[in-house]
């Protein structure tokens, strides 16, 4: 008679035997000599450590995972089906395209893993009762369960999970473009700052969740039960703002104009004020020198800024999520409390602007937001950057002599010296 798979027992393995597995494993990935795909269903692998090892397209099927450490390990592909990773250590994970249906991730903490495509939906296993039948036996009640999981930053773009059970569990500042949570149970969680742009939220249950400040741009909110939820400062395909219809004359004009009133230094032309505008379907000319550009509490979520002459600009309050600023010139900038998370800076200039002898400008960047910011290579000399949130911040190769980081939160960040 077979066991049934929810009582099967779960043969225990020693931290000495599993490293043996993965290295056969690791031989087999690469193709050469020896190598032996890891396969460890049913397994026993509590408390072990597997931080930083390869794991890609094993078989751990209903595997005992429970506390186990994995910090940085590749599961990318691997099938995970029904496993137990209740309080597993799964920080910066690679679980790309990874089978987690039925699974219990309950207590887990997968702070910036990466569960890109990967599938949380139910879960059921086949138990064969009589030769040529076999019985459904549903994981966990089938739902895959995250119950109180810490997913901050982490990457579940094109995840599935329609009919997770995800109370209390954290999902601040992950990205979940194109998301399924069908009928998932959301109920409580914090969604703070995520990104659900594209999302299917249809029967989802999100009482008592916190989206403050998530994006929901094209996402289907159909059937959601969002009694109790908090859903302040979310951002939809509703206007955020004032519309670039409700300018004086096209965008393209006044921007002519405020080059023109730059380069003469006041003379001809008039500044550009887009303070309160919603500028998410704005188009910048490449190049184009806006110094002293005024958008205070802008909505430039996204945008293409590349290379831009924004000297001396204005975006205080302004939301600057995702902006691309590559190589743009923002020395003297004032970007106070601006919200940047996810934006890329790499090789912009933040440095101080010059005013005459003894004289400059640091830009300003103090109670700004830039969680997960890409800054390598930026100049970021003389920048205050007080009570600011750098948390998981790249600055690898950036130049911060004389910046000021007072009281700001550095945690997870990547690249300086402290």
């Amino acid at each position: 008679m077979q066991l049934d798979p929810l009582n099967r027992p779960r043969t225990p393995i020693s931290q000495a035997e599993l490293d043996e597995i993965i290295r056969r494993h690791e031989l087999f990935q690469s193709g050469r000599h020896g190598g032996q795909r890891a396969l460890l269903s049913y397994r026993d692998l509590t408390g072990l450590n597997l931080s930083g090892q390869n794991l890609s397209d094993c078989d751990l099927t209903a595997a005992f995972l429970e506390n186990t450490i994995c910090i940085g390990t590749l599961f990318n592909n691997a099938i995970l089906f029904g496993a137990n990773l209740a309080h597993a250590d799964l920080r910066r994970a690679k679980l790309i395209r990874a089978d987690l249906r039925g699974a219990s991730l309950r207590g887990a903490n997968l702070t910036g893993a990466d569960l890109f495509d990967a599938d949380l939906r139910d879960g059921a296993l086949a138990a064969r009762i009589s030769p040529g039948e076999y019985r459904s036996i549903r994981i966990d009640e089938g739902a895959s369960d995250l119950v109180g999981t810490r997913m901050v930053n982490a990457n579940l773009s094109q995840a599935r999970l329609s009919g997770a059970v995800a109370n209390h569990t954290d999902f601040s500042d992950a990205i979940m473009r194109n998301c399924k949570l069908v009928r998932a149970d959301l109920r409580n969680a914090v969604m703070t700052g995520v990104n659900l742009e594209g999302a299917d939220l249809n029967g989802a249950d999100l009482r008592g969740a916190v989206l403050k400040d998530a994006i929901l741009v094209g996402a289907d909110m159909s059937a959601t039960e969002t009694a109790g939820a908090d859903l302040s400062g979310i951002l939809t395909d509703r206007p955020a703002g004032k519309q670039l219809h409700q300018l004086t004359e096209p965008l393209e004009t006044l921007i002519r104009r405020h080059e023109e009133w730059a380069a003469s230094s006041g003379a001809k032309g008039a500044p550009l004020d887009l303070s309160g505008y919603d500028l998410r379907h704005a188009r910048f000319p490449a190049g184009a020198s806006l110094p002293a550009l005024r958008a205070t509490d802008a909505v430039l979520v996204a945008l293409n800024l590349e290379g831009l002459g924004l000297q001396g600009a204005q975006f205080e309050g302004a939301d600057l999520r995702s902006v691309k600023l590559v190589r743009a010139d923002l020395r003297g900038v004032n970007l106070k409390e601006a919200k940047l998370n996810y934006a890329d800076l790499r090789d912009c200039n933040l440095g101080a602007l010059i005013l005459g002898a003894n004289r400059y400008l640091p830009a300003r960047l103090d109670n700004a937001r830039l969680r997960h910011a890409d800054l390598r290579g930026a100049d970021l000399r003389r920048a205050n950057f007080t009570g600011a949130d750098l948390t998981s911040a790249n600055l690898t190769g950036a130049h911060t002599e004389e910046a000021d980081f007072t009281n700001a939160t550095l945690s997870d960040m990547i690249g300086m010296k402290r």
